[in-house]
């Protein structure tokens, strides 16, 4: 069997950046043989300067719309986006699948190993068929109107049923709180019993304030889009409130965006999630930017100890589809927080969140988790001049 010998100016194994000159050995195919001190491995060391990871981890991703790069201006605020998306979306099919396959392209180049896909659709299967990145396909059902919950989740599971013909990972999933009325939580919490399971939450202001109060920008999105609102009572309760429970029996819910979470939404779910429940909150930071111009609290987390992972977004959202682009304006956002542990919520965190810690997140030995090189940085810090390449 032949081996590679991998070193660098930093050596990050998927939860420290290590101390000394380290080699990471892996056989032919990437998988991990072990990480020894330079002066035990011999021969054969081909030497990157940068830092070396394990491969990214993008855990909230929407593929499918990756032919909407540019088509939606920044700042409209969550409402008027969702509208957009909704109007633009259906276009000739072979541009949607061009389309896919570039950003499949950029996210691969780039490091990417593992993606949490949304799905509407089942047009990203046979991109997803060449098994280039490992994907946990998030197949999501919504439909605010009651009348509509049968008819929408007949065919939610039709593309439920298409990923797992390919026997590919797939769940069926919840949209966000404002966009599934309680007739379909009712069919889809059902499949959710030991799974990964994704929901965007509290992504904008207008969420928790229609939940509580009825006022705010969703009345006017329900209104764009048609839907008659005058069967829904108001909560009076935060957003997350009103749906958590559904997720009791999920082995690993995924909260993504979380931009205007609160410490009572976080004491909220301590009470309320199962004992060995992970719970993860997903950074989709540039997004974020590109659609509220808001950040997440993420020094609040980090005081709660919170389980965080990165993810993208669209190309609706977002100009790339780059995680490392994500770690940037993190970094630049809160440069307090060290760069390993940033690189945490990338590769090792990513992979708990979708259950591919056995393969994937950090270089432990019979692991596969690719080889990535951060190049361009200041000591050991992220700075807008760094890039990231896989190298294996």
């Amino acid at each position: 069997m032949s081996f590679r010998k991998f070193m660098a100016d930093y050596l990050f194994d998927g939860t420290q950046i290590l101390k000394g000159s380290n080699v990471l050995i892996t056989d032919s195919w990437g998988k991990v043989e072990n990480i020894i001190p330079e002066d035990e491995a011999g021969q054969g060391i081909e030497v990157f300067k940068g830092l070396l990871s394990p491969g990214f981890v993008n855990a909230h991703c929407h593929l499918e719309l990756s032919h909407l790069k540019n088509l939606i201006p920044e700042r409209t605020g969550l409402p008027e986006f969702v509208t957009s998306v909704v109007q633009l979306r259906h276009f000739d099919q072979a541009e949607i699948t061009d389309a896919i396959k570039n950003a499949e392209d950029e996210m691969l180049d780039s490091g990417t190993v593992a993606v949490g896909d949304i799905c509407n659709n089942a047009i990203t299967i046979a991109q997803k068929e060449n098994a280039r990145i490992h994907y946990y396909n998030f197949i999501e059902a919504s439909g605010w109107n009651p009348s509509v919950a049968e008819t929408r989740f007949q065919k939610s599971c039709s593309y439920y049923g298409e990923f797992l013909q390919k026997n590919m990972k797939v769940s069926l999933v919840p949209h966000a709180p404002y966009s599934v009325s309680k007739n379909l939580w009712g069919k889809i919490a059902p499949y959710f019993d030991g799974k990964v399971i994704s929901i965007h939450n509290q992504e904008t202001k207008d969420e928790d304030e229609y939940f509580l109060k009825g006022v705010g920008q969703l009345n006017q999105m329900y209104k764009n889009m048609n839907i008659d609102n005058s069967f829904y009572k108001i909560p009076g309760k935060r957003s997350l409130e009103t749906y958590f429970e559904n997720f009791r029996e999920a082995a690993s819910v995924i909260l993504v965006h979380n931009t205007f979470t609160k410490q009572e939404d976080l004491n909220y779910i301590f009470r309320t999630k199962s004992q060995n429940q992970l719970v993860s909150f997903c950074l989709c930071i540039n997004a974020n930017l590109y659609i509220e111009n808001e950040v997440p609290p993420v020094d609040l987390f980090l005081q709660n100890d919170c389980n965080l992972v990165v993810g993208t977004d669209s190309l609706a959202s977002n100009h790339q589809l780059i995680i490392l682009e994500e770690l940037k304006t993190i970094a630049e956002k809160f440069p307090n927080i060290a760069t390993e542990v940033i690189l945490q919520w990338a590769t090792s965190n990513g992979a708990r969140a979708l259950q591919m810690e056995h393969a994937l997140g950090t270089f432990e030995k019979g692991k596969k988790p690719g080889v990535v090189l951060i190049e361009n940085l200041a000591n050991d810090k992220l700075n807008k001049n760094s890039v990231s390449r896989r190298i294996l």
